[in-house]
């Protein structure tokens, strides 16, 4: 039986807050996916899938008037065994986890000039993370990357943005059977960056997958992971952590498409925000499929609003095309300081500022313990301790 929860609290004061509005649409795209730019309209904002993106502010990455001008300094650390290789777009590998389904995913497709595919091989147990770093030296780049987990092998992701950049790309996971996989994608970019990528997720049988997105910085950002099985058996977990500051857009879009029966997910995405026009969107969209009987699925969505003048939307939908699931549900909640927990803290002898920053950082804590790597952890609490110096 499918269960369907929101519970809004939106501030009280001037500033603007939408939450939680239903759509049954938000699943469907206006153009079906394609390799191909020249399918997809210019979008102009009134699209189910651009409302809430400022496509001014995008460089022209969603009319094709961005050029292929600047330059991304691009590392790889990987483990011995581990191969990493320059290929051209008929790679049989590059497109296998998923299809672009908006007009900026077909435009870096049809943009980037070599394709780099980083293989861990079948039944390798990588004790050390795979690491790519990702360094915008300033102009417009596209990029397309497959990360290919063969069968019963075990790895950790790490994808790490910096620097000034407009950047499109399309990044696959291929999880092969019985393969445990663990991602963890960073966007720290300088506040003028635009970053706008497409994360196709393809889950094999019995195989396990499990990414976590961190949002810092840029001007634009929009990430839009989709998780689609191979065959049953497959689990899934999303996590997500973002603090938006002023002025800053940060777009999170989500699609679990349960096809093979028997497959789990879990999405969590945590945010705060704060300073005049900071503007976070997370849409999380789950399908459930006939063929897909045995389903258990959950997400989850929760905002904090540290200041007056951020706006929050998030939209939680949910599809069922069967009755024959364990479980299925959604919850979404924004609103400001839990008053509670800040006189719980006062009344014990901690001053008001650090009790404040002691609540975010318990808001957050349970996500920054999913990443299990101990320096993405260090490097990403004193990133929020220094976000919240200029809140609270």
């Amino acid at each position: 039986m499918a269960e369907a929860q929101n519970i809004p609290a939106g501030s009280t004061t001037a500033g603007a807050i939408a939450v939680a509005a239903e759509s049954t649409v938000a699943t469907r795209m206006s153009a079906p996916p394609s390799f191909d730019v020249a399918d997809f309209p210019v979008p102009h904002g009134r699209e189910e899938e651009w409302r809430f993106t400022p496509l001014a502010r995008l460089r022209g990455l969603h009319d094709g008037t961005a050029v292929a001008d600047g330059a991304i300094k691009a590392q790889i650390d990987a483990p011995e065994g581990v191969t990493v290789e320059s290929v051209d777009r008929d790679d049989p590998r590059i497109g296998k986890a998923g299809t672009p389904v908006d007009r900026i995913a077909a435009q870096a497709f049809s943009s980037f000039a070599k394709a780099t595919v980083v293989t861990v091989p079948k039944e390798a147990v990588l004790t050390e993370p795979v690491r790519l770093s990702l360094h915008g030296e300033g102009g417009t780049t596209f990029g397309h990357t497959v990360f290919d987990v063969q069968a019963f092998a075990e790895a950790v992701i790490v994808i790490d943005h910096t620097g000034d950049a407009v950047r499109a790309a399309n990044v696959d996971f291929l999880v092969g059977d019985g393969a445990k996989l663990t991602v963890v994608s960073v966007q720290d970019w300088d506040d003028t960056a635009v970053h706008c990528s497409q994360h196709n997720t393809l889950i094999g049988r019995d195989a396990t997958f499990k990414s976590v997105v961190v949002t810092f910085g840029g001007d634009v950002v929009r990430i839009h992971p989709r998780i689609s099985y191979a065959g049953p058996g497959g689990e899934a977990e999303l996590f997500g952590l973002y603090f938006t500051d002023a002025g800053q857009h940060q777009e999170h879009r989500l699609l679990v498409n349960h096809d093979a029966p028997h497959c789990k997910s879990n999405v969590v995405y945590k945010g705060a925000l704060q300073g005049q026009d900071a503007h976070a969107v997370w849409i999380g969209d789950v399908l459930i499929e006939k063929t897909a009987e045995g389903t258990d699925t959950y997400e989850m969505n929760r905002n904090l609003v540290l200041t007056d003048g951020a706006r929050v939307d998030s939209v939680p939908n949910l599809e069922i095309e069967t009755g024959e699931i364990v479980g299925a549900g959604h919850a979404s909640a924004t609103g400001r300081f839990d008053d509670e927990q800040l006189f719980y803290l006062q009344a014990r002898g901690i001053p008001a500022d650090k009790a404040r920053r002691l609540v975010v950082r318990g808001f957050f804590a349970e996500l920054v313990q999913q990443i299990g790597v101990p320096d993405i952890e260090e490097r990403l609490l004193t990133k929020i301790e220094t976000e919240l110096q200029g809140s609270v």
